[in-house]
């Protein structure tokens, strides 16, 4: 990894910070996307204008792979990658709440070696380099040692409690939180202040490739639904659901849902 990679994806992110929260959620201009895909905005729009021109300036021969911009087959001919929502958690932002973040990573040969995510109602940004470590405002973080799932608290959507996806249909006696935003999800796991996270829904790239490095450098392990790798710059930039949690946690999750 550049050295430099992530101190671009830190700097690119507050001026995306900036930007977007001149904006006022509610009254900004939305529209709902094709398909069923949720809403956008105006500001998320303009961020992703801003983080494009911003991060392929300084990385010309870096591919991009952005919720808002139009996917092309260019990048899968680049080593590396950047991997962008402008606004994770659209619908915060539009609720006029602060749990949305923006979230910037770097992908290399399919791992992600460079990671950001920043809330910036909240103050707070989450960095991650490979091998370096993972920081909340620059301080270092550290992820929950709880390897019992009784009792866990995980960060998970109402469906993920349906019998029918765990063996037996004997739902784990977890204690359920939700944040809309997957990216500031794992981040909080990997801060401590959860156990885990799960959503078992295929999930886009863009929504947890920071969060990833984040979770994993704060000494978690992040899997697929199923337990393998996590691997970005897919030809179809989604993966197979996301279990994130301590190693002894992890185990226990994936052991008891049904694949």
């Amino acid at each position: 990894m550049p050295a430099s990679d992530l101190d671009l994806l830190i700097s690119a992110a507050r001026e995306a910070g900036a930007l977007a929260t001149r904006y006022s959620g509610p009254s900004a201009k939305r529209w709902d996307k094709a398909g069923d895909a949720g809403p956008v905005t105006e500001a998320d729009i303009a961020v992703d204008r801003l983080l494009h021109a911003r991060l392929t300036e300084a990385r010309p021969d870096y591919g991009w792979l952005s919720e808002e911009t139009p996917d092309t087959e260019k990048r899968l001919s680049q080593r590396r990658t950047f991997i962008i929502d402008p606004i994770d958690g659209t619908r915060s932002f539009i609720e006029g709440t602060s749990t949305w973040a923006h979230s910037l990573a770097v992908a290399d040969e399919g791992r992600i070696t460079a990671a950001v995510v920043f809330l910036p109602l909240k103050d707070k940004l989450y960095s991650a380099g490979y091998g370096l470590g993972a920081f909340l405002n620059a301080r270092p973080i550290r992820a929950s040692s709880n390897s019992t799932l009784d009792g866990a608290s995980v960060l998970a959507t109402k469906p993920v409690t349906e019998p029918h996806h765990w063996r037996g249909g004997q739902v784990p006696q977890m204690k359920r939180h939700h944040r809309p935003s997957l990216a500031y999800r794992l981040s909080l796991v990997a801060e401590g202040r959860y156990d885990a996270m799960l959503t078992l829904r295929p999930s886009w790239e863009w929504d947890i490739a920071a969060g990833a490095l984040i979770l994993q450098e704060a000494g978690a392990t992040g899997t697929d639904r199923t337990g393998g790798d996590l691997l970005f710059n897919n030809p179809h930039p989604q993966v197979n659901g996301v279990v994130a949690a301590g190693k002894g946690l992890h185990h226990a999750l994936c052991s008891q849902l049904l694949q």
